[in-house]
């Protein structure tokens, strides 16, 4: 990924630079955190939208024409901007890397912690609250951004993962953590 990162990283640093940079900086950086989010949700749900970004076939005025039928009335004209810009240089093909990468900075400049929270079923909005309270607590940050899986093979309950640090409370790393503890009594 460091190949990666070095091309998304001058987009997504530049972008946080015009967020930062305008009169409204914080409701304008937060706007475009907000857009990164949804397009990365697009994009991550369209396989087709991403093969056809990325189709050496298509040419540039075609992808961005539909960058702005698709995207254009729901984003602003900054993120609008990157996205025609991207198609220019021939490099939307990693629009994701690039807003990834825009959402670590904008972190980091806004002092939020990332938790990529698994569960075994869908938490709902009281235990999304309650769940986002405790990592905070631990992360000891006073606000804490959730990426929020299901993943039915737990069982139940949920693992919770802040950079390095993993929180496991879920049926199935009970029942591992009791097959190790057999294990090493037999």
């Amino acid at each position: 990924m460091p190949l990666l990162n070095s091309l998304a990283t001058p987009y997504a640093d530049a972008l946080l630079q015009i967020g930062e940079g305008s009169q409204e900086t914080d409701q304008l950086t937060d706007q475009l955190a907000v857009e990164a989010k949804a397009l990365l949700d697009a994009w991550h749900s369209s396989p087709e939208l991403q093969e056809a970004m990325r189709s050496p076939v298509l040419q540039i005025e075609a992808k961005k024409k539909a960058m702005q039928a698709l995207f254009g009335a729901d984003i602003s004209p900054t993120m609008l901007n990157l996205l025609k810009l991207l198609a220019d240089r021939q490099r939307i093909g990693v629009l994701d890397a690039i807003l990834e990468r825009f959402l670590e900075l904008y972190r980091e400049l806004r002092g939020i912690t990332l938790a990529h929270v698994t569960s075994a079923t869908k938490l709902s909005d009281e235990q999304q609250a309650k769940l986002a309270e405790k990592v905070k607590a631990v992360a000891g940050t006073p606000t804490v951004d959730i990426d929020l899986t299901v993943d039915p093979n737990l069982i139940g309950g949920f693992v919770v993962r802040l950079g390095s640090q993993v929180i496991d409370a879920s049926l199935l790393g009970q029942v591992r953590r009791l097959g190790l503890s057999l294990a090493r009594a037999a």
